[in-house]
C-alpha cells in the first residue's frame, strides 16, 4: 500500500512542477539508456556463449558440434519459456507492432528479460537468426511498462515504446541516425515536433551507453578504396532490381517454411525437424551459424575464404567457381536456415540475415562482372550497397536501409548508390509483395498495423464505445396502435422489432409508416411483423473491425446499422457518432 500511495504522490508532485512534454523528454532519456544496457547485455552474453563452445575449433577442419549446437540453443530456448516464464515469446518487432495495434502498446513485464535470455541461447549456440529484433523487443518492454508504472496516457505510452525502440536499434548497431529513422519507418510513429526531440534522445543515450561499453568500432568496419562513379549506375540500378526480386524469394520462403512448421502441434517435433535441417546446413556450410557478421565482414574486404572455414570445402577456398557456387547456396540456404530457426522454436531476428544475404548478393553479383570481364566493379562497394537493397526489400524501409548501411559501416561516400539500389529495390519488391515480412507476420493474425492514418485511428476504435442502445424497441406480434404510442415516445427514427428473448426480427422505420401512422382504422389490424423488414446483409457483428464496419456504411449508405450477435439485439452503430470519435482520435494523435 506504501508503494502505490508514493508513487501516486510522485505523480501529484510532477504535475505540479513538471509538464507532460518536459516529463516525455526525461523519461525518453532513461528508456535510452536502458535499452543501450539491454543492447550491452545480449550482444556480450551471445559472443561469450559463443567463445566459450566454439574455441578450440581451427579453420581447416569441421567440427561434428557444429551438428548438434543450433539444436541444444533452441532446445534451452523452449524449456525457458514453456516451463520457466510459461509463455511465448515472439520474435521481436512484430510482437512490437502487434502490442501497439492490438494492446493499447502495453507489452507483459517478463518481455524486458525473456527476448534476452531466449535470444542469447538460440543465436549463441548457432542459431541462424539475428539479435536486432529481440534488443528492440526488449527496449519497447522497457519503454512500455514504465509508461504503465508511471501511469501514461496511449499518446505518452506510444511515444515511449517507440523511444526505447529507437534507443534498441540505435545501441545494438551504434547507428543514432538509422535508430530515428527505424522508429519512424518501421514501428511507424507520427514524425512531429511532440515525438521527434523525445525520440532523438533516445536514440543518441542509447547509442552513447552503447559506445560506453562496447567502444566506438562500427559494427562494419569500412573504407571507400574506389569512389563512386556515375558509368556505374545502370550495374547499381540491376543490383537493385536483383536484391527486389531476392527479397521476394527471402519473404516468400519465410512464409512457406513458417506454414509447414505451424501445421506442426507438438514442440519436440518441431524441434527434432527444425534441429536436424539447421544441423546438417550448418555442418556443409557454417559460416551459416549464428548472426554472419564474420562473413558480412569478409564480403566487405573482399576476403571470401571465410566462407570455406570449418568447412568441407576449405581446400576450395581459393578456387573461383568455388566462390560462385558457395556464395550462391549460402545465399539459398541462409534464407533456409533463418526460417527452420524461427520454425523450430528458436528467437531472433531477421535484419542479420537480411544483412548477411545482402553482402552475399552483392559480393557474387560484382564477382561474375569481373570474372567475365564485363566490367570492372568494385566487389566491397557492392556488397555494401546490396545490403541496403535487401533491407530495403525484406523490411520494405528504404529509408532505414540507406542510413543504416551508411552508419555502421561508414560508407557515407557510397550515400548515391544506396539511395538508388535501395529505392529500385524497394520498387521492385512493391509489385510482387505489398506487405514487409513483420506485416506479413501481422496479417497473418490479423493485425497488420500500416502508415494509413485513416486505418491506424479505426483500427484503435472500439464497437463496443460506439454502441447506442437508447432506441425503443417493439414486439413482432404488436399493432400499429402500439407502435404509435412508442413513436410519440421515442426521439429516434428507427425502432428494432425484437421478441421477448431479444432476437431481432427487423426494424420499422418511421418513414415507412409515416403513411399510415394517423389513420386510426388501421391501428388494431396492421400488425409490426407485417411492417418491419430485415437488414440481414446490413447487420454489424460486435467482432467486426471498425474497418469493416465502414464499409459497410459506404455500401449501405445508411446512416444507422443494427448491431447483433447470435442473432440477438444488443443496439445501433451511427455514421454520425463513428465520424465524431474518428475526427476526435485524428485531432489527438496528429497534434504537437
Amino acid at each position: 500500500m506504501k508503494k502505490y500511495s508514493l508513487i501516486s504522490e510522485f505523480l501529484i508532485w510532477r504535475r505540479k512542477h513538471i509538464n507532460d512534454r518536459q516529463f516525455i523528454v526525461f523519461l525518453s532519456i532513461i528508456v535510452g539508456v536502458f535499452a543501450g544496457f539491454g543492447a550491452v547485455i545480449i550482444k556480450n552474453s551471445v559472443h561469450l556463449i559463443k567463445g566459450l563452445i566454439s574455441s578450440g575449433f581451427t579453420d581447416e577442419y569441421h567440427n561434428y558440434l557444429y551438428f548438434i549446437y543450433p539444436a541444444i540453443g533452441i532446445l534451452l530456448a523452449i524449456i525457458f519459456m514453456k516451463y520457466i516464464i510459461k509463455a511465448y515469446v515472439g520474435h521481436g518487432i512484430p510482437g512490437v507492432l502487434s502490442s501497439i495495434s492490438q494492446n493499447n502498446g502495453i507489452m507483459k513485464l517478463h518481455n524486458i528479460f525473456s527476448s534476452i535470455i531466449t535470444s542469447v541461447f538460440t543465436v549463441g549456440f548457432g542459431g541462424s537468426v539475428g539479435l536486432e529484433g529481440p534488443t528492440v523487443a526488449t527496449g519497447a518492454a522497457i519503454g512500455s511498462n514504465v509508461g504503465r508504472f508511471l501511469h501514461l496516457n496511449y499518446k505518452q505510452l506510444i511515444l515511449l515504446l517507440g523511444c526505447a525502440s529507437a534507443g534498441a536499434m540505435s545501441a545494438i548497431f551504434k547507428a543514432p541516425i538509422a535508430g530515428v529513422v527505424f522508429a519512424l519507418e518501421v514501428i511507424m510513429l507520427d514524425l512531429t515536433m511532440y515525438s521527434i526531440l523525445p525520440i532523438l534522445l533516445a536514440s543518441v543515450s542509447a547509442a552513447l551507453t552503447s559506445y560506453l561499453f562496447l567502444g566506438f568500432d562500427v559494427l562494419c568496419p569500412f573504407e571507400v578504396k574506389e569512389q563512386f562513379i556515375i558509368s556505374d549506375i545502370p550495374f547499381y540500378i540491376v543490383l537493385g532490381i536483383v536484391t527486389g526480386f531476392i527479397s521476394l524469394y527471402f519473404i516468400r520462403t519465410f512464409i512457406s517454411i513458417d506454414k509447414f512448421f505451424d501445421k506442426i502441434k507438438r514442440h519436440y517435433t518441431r524441434l527434432i525437424i527444425g534441429g536436424l535441417a539447421l544441423g546438417i546446413l550448418i555442418f556443409l556450410f557454417p559460416c551459416l551459424y549464428g548472426e554472419g557478421y564474420e562473413t558480412i565482414n569478409a564480403c566487405l574486404q573482399g576476403d571470401y575464404t571465410q566462407l570455406f572455414n570449418n568447412s568441407l570445402f576449405y581446400a576450395y577456398k581459393d578456387n573461383i567457381i568455388s566462390i560462385f557456387i558457395v556464395l550462391f547456396l549460402v545465399i539459398i540456404f541462409k534464407v533456409i536456415a533463418m526460417s527452420v530457426t524461427f520454425g523450430s522454436g528458436g528467437v531472433g531476428g531477421v535484419f542479420a540475415p537480411t544483412l548477411f544475404v545482402g553482402a552475399c548478393v552483392g559480393s557474387l553479383f560484382a564477382k561474375m562482372f569481373n570474372y567475365f570481364n564485363l566490367e570492372h566493379i568494385s566487389e566491397s562497394n557492392f556488397a555494401l550497397v546490396g545490403m541496403a537493397g535487401m533491407i530495403s526489400g525484406v523490411l520494405h524501409a528504404p529509408l532505414t536501409a540507406i542510413f543504416l548501411i551508411a552508419e555502421i559501416t561508414n560508407g557515407y561516400g557510397l550515400f548515391m548508390p544506396l539511395i538508388i539500389v535501395a529505392t529500385i529495390s524497394y520498387a521492385t519488391i512493391r509489385m510482387f509483395e505489398p506487405n514487409s515480412i513483420y506485416a506479413v507476420q501481422l496479417a497473418k493474425r490479423n493485425q497488420l498495423f500500416t502508415h494509413n492514418k485513416d486505418k491506424i485511428v479505426l483500427s484503435l476504435m472500439k464497437i463496443d464505445e460506439l454502441i447506442e442502445t437508447d432506441f425503443k424497441t417493439v414486439h413482432p406480434d404488436a399493432t400499429l396502435r402500439d407502435l404509435v404510442k412508442i413513436v410519440s415516445d421515442s426521439k429516434r427514427n428507427i425502432f428494432p422489432v425484437v421478441d421477448d428473448d431479444n432476437v431481432l426480427h427487423g426494424i420499422v422505420t418511421l418513414d415507412s409508416i409515416r403513411h399510415i401512422m394517423f389513420r386510426p382504422d388501421m391501428y388494431d389490424n396492421t400488425y409490426v411483423h407485417n411492417l418491419m423488414f430485415m437488414p440481414t446483409s446490413e447487420c454489424v457483428n460486435p467482432d467486426d473491425s471498425m474497418e469493416d464496419i465502414v464499409n459497410k456504411f459506404k455500401i449501405t449508405r445508411n446512416f444507422n446499422l443494427p448491431v447483433v450477435k447470435d442473432c440477438k439485439y444488443i443496439g445501433f452503430v451511427s455514421r454520425a457518432n463513428i465520424f465524431s470519435v474518428y475526427r476526435k482520435k485524428l485531432k489527438y494523435f496528429s497534434e504537437d
